[in-house]
């Protein structure tokens, strides 16, 4: 009976271990996706990559272009840092309406909440 205690408790606790690392990821959908259906990820934390074809931004503020091959979005970036033109990011942030930088619409935009990588 001792073993199966062990086995139940390690099995338990391997079902807890991953429904959390499944859960803790954000949805990372492709740019495309996220233009074509934005009212899904609205206002919800959301993960992209790809790379950065246009950057505004002056000491750690500013806005960031990136393109992933089907589709580009802008980035918000608040104490982050803008990356350089070409520069590969990974970005977890919210998704947000109505966006604008410098008086320049964006319409919908990640407002980053986690550093690149």
């Amino acid at each position: 009976m001792n073993a199966r205690r062990k086995f139940s408790a390690a099995a338990l606790l391997l079902i807890l271990t991953a429904t959390f690392l499944l859960t803790a990821c954000p949805p990372t959908p492709n740019i495309a996706e996220i233009n074509r259906n934005p009212g899904k990820y609205a206002g919800k934390e959301i993960g992209v990559q790809g790379d950065v074809d246009e950057t505004a931004g002056f000491l750690g503020t500013g806005a960031y272009r990136i393109n992933d091959g089907t589709g580009s979005i802008w980035i918000l970036s608040q104490g982050y840092g803008v990356p350089g033109k070409g520069a590969h990011v990974k970005v977890v942030g919210t998704l947000i309406q109505g966006a604008s930088l410098g008086g320049r619409n964006l319409g919908f935009a990640i407002r980053q909440t986690h550093s690149t990588k």
